[in-house]
C-alpha cells in the first residue's frame, strides 16, 4: 500500500520536503516537459501533495511567467504545502545541482574548448540541439496557435526579431497589450479582474517589497563597490532578462543571442548553441544556460581565463536569474487559482504565449545559420535587415547530423540524452576519418 496523501502543509515535514525535492533536482533531466511530468509524479500522483487541478492551475500560470516554468512549479509545490520556506527549499533544491555541473562544465570549456576533439564533439551538439529547438517550436506551437490571431501574433513577433532587428521586450510587451484588448469582451470584465476574496494587498505589496530588496540591493551593492565591473553588467542585463523573459529557456537565448553575443560580445554564436548542448545534458532548468554565459563572460573579462572571477560571475548570474523567480511565485501564489476568472490576464497571456512562438522561430532560423555557415550577418536596405549567411562558408556536416538527430529525436522519439550522445559519437567519427567543414 502506497503512501497516505498529505492534504496540507502541517502534513509535511521539513526532512520530507528536502528528502523529495532533492530526489526531484538531482533527476530533473530532459528538460521542462520531462521535469514538469516529474514533478507531477512525485507531488501529485505518488504523495498527494498537490491536487490536480491546483497543479494544473499552478502550471498555466508558471507557463506564462517569466523565466523557467518547471523551477517555478517546483517554488509553487513547496510554498503549497510548507509556505514560503517551503518554497525556498523547493525551488533551491530544483536548481542547485544542475548548477554545480553546470559551473565544472563551463570551467572546463573555458579551458578546452578550443581543443579540435572538444570541437568535434560540440558540432554533434550543436546539430542535436537544433532539432530540440525545432521540437520545442512545434510543443509550443500546437499549445499556444489556437485563433487566427495568435497566428498573427506569432507571424508579426518573427518578422520583428528576425528581419527588423526589434527588440524583444517591445516585442512581449504589445503583444500583451495587443491580448488584453482584444480577448476582453464581457460587460462585467472590470468585476472578474478583482483580486480573489481572502487575499490581502497589504500582505502581498509587503512580500514585493521584501523580494525586490533581495534581489535587487546585493546588485546595487556590486554597482557600488566595484564600478565598472563586468559583474556589475552581468548583474543589471540578466535581471532585465528575468523580468522580459517569457516562454522558458528557448525564448531567453533569442534575446541573449541579440544582447550577449552581439551587444556585449561576452561569446559567439556558436558558443551559446554549446551552452545550450551542455544545459540539455544536465539536471536543473535550462534557463541555467545563462550561468554559463555569465561564467565565460566574467572569467575572460581581463583577458585569459580567470576562475574566481568566473565563479563570481555565475553567481551573480544565478542570483539575478532565480531571485526574481521567488519574487514572481510568492507574490502571485494566492492569485493563482483565480487566473481562469481574470480576462484580460488570460487574453495577455495568450497572446504572450502566441508571441513566443515567433521568438523560438527566430531562435531556430538564427541557429540554424550560425551553426551551419560560418559567416551570418544582418543585410538589407533600411530598418529591414535579416540575418543573410555567407553561401560558400557553409559546413556540410552541421545539416548532415542534423538530420540524424531529427530522425532520432522527431521519428524515433528517442529520448534527449540518447540523440545527444549519438550526435556527439557521429561529429567524433567525422573528426577522426578526417572530413571537415
Amino acid at each position: 500500500m502506497g503512501p497516505v496523501p498529505s492534504r496540507n502543509g502541517d502534513d509535511v515535514s521539513l526532512p520530507d520536503l528536502v528528502k523529495v525535492w532533492g530526489r526531484i533536482g538531482i533527476l530533473s533531466f530532459g528538460g521542462p516537459a520531462a521535469q514538469i511530468a516529474l514533478i507531477h509524479r512525485e507531488v501529485v500522483d505518488r504523495r498527494g501533495w498537490l491536487s490536480e487541478a491546483q497543479y494544473l492551475n499552478a502550471l498555466s500560470f508558471c507557463m506564462f511567467l517569466p523565466g523557467p516554468e518547471a523551477m517555478q512549479l517546483a517554488t509553487y509545490g513547496g510554498w503549497r504545502t510548507n509556505g514560503v520556506i517551503g518554497g525556498l527549499i523547493a525551488g533551491s533544491l530544483f536548481v542547485l545541482p544542475g548548477a554545480a555541473v553546470i559551473l565544472a562544465l563551463a570551467a572546463l570549456y573555458a579551458w578546452y574548448g578550443d581543443v579540435p576533439l572538444v570541437e568535434a564533439a560540440f558540432l554533434g551538439i550543436k546539430a542535436a540541439v537544433l532539432v530540440i529547438v525545432v521540437e520545442a517550436l512545434l510543443r509550443v506551437a500546437k499549445r499556444a496557435l489556437k485563433l487566427p490571431l495568435h497566428w498573427a501574433v506569432a507571424g508579426t513577433a518573427f518578422a520583428a526579431l528576425f528581419a527588423f532587428d526589434a527588440p524583444y521586450p517591445l516585442v512581449i510587451a504589445a503583444a500583451g497589450l495587443l491580448g488584453a484588448t482584444v480577448n476582453v469582451r464581457s460587460a462585467d470584465a472590470d468585476i472578474q479582474d478583482r483580486a480573489p476574496a481572502g487575499v490581502s494587498w497589504t500582505g502581498q505589496m509587503r512580500m514585493a517589497a521584501i523580494w525586490l530588496a533581495i534581489w535587487l540591493l546585493p546588485l546595487m551593492a556590486i554597482d557600488l563597490l566595484l564600478p565598472g565591473s563586468v559583474l556589475g553588467e552581468i548583474g543589471r542585463f540578466f535581471s532585465l532578462l528575468a523580468t522580459v523573459t517569457f516562454g522558458g529557456a528557448y525564448a531567453v537565448l533569442a534575446y541573449m543571442g541579440q544582447e550577449a553575443v552581439e551587444a556585449y560580445g561576452w561569446l559567439t554564436a556558436s558558443e551559446m548553441i554549446d551552452a545550450l548542448g551542455l544545459a540539455e545534458t544536465t539536471p536543473g532548468p535550462l534557463i541555467l544556460v545563462t550561468q554559463f554565459v555569465g561564467f565565460l563572460a566574467a572569467a575572460r573579462s581581463a583577458g585569459g581565463v580567470d576562475f574566481g572571477m568566473g565563479v563570481a560571475g555565475a553567481a551573480v548570474t544565478l542570483w539575478a536569474t532565480f531571485a526574481p523567480c521567488f519574487l514572481w511565485i510568492f507574490v502571485g501564489a494566492p492569485f493563482i487559482d483565480q487566473i481562469q476568472k481574470m480576462p484580460r490576464l488570460r487574453g495577455a497571456l495568450s497572446a504572450i504565449t502566441a508571441a513566443v512562438v515567433g521568438v523560438i522561430l527566430n531562435l531556430s532560423v538564427w541557429f540554424a545559420l550560425s551553426a551551419a555557415f560560418v559567416t551570418v550577418e544582418r543585410r538589407g536596405v533600411g530598418p529591414f535587415k535579416p540575418w543573410m549567411p555567407d553561401i560558400a562558408t557553409l559546413d556540410w556536416r552541421m545539416p548532415l547530423l542534423a538530420v540524424v538527430a531529427a530522425y532520432l529525436l522527431l521519428v524515433r522519439r528517442w529520448e534527449i540524452v540518447r540523440v545527444l550522445a549519438v550526435s556527439v559519437g557521429l561529429g567524433l567519427l567525422l573528426h577522426a576519418a578526417g572530413w571537415h567543414g
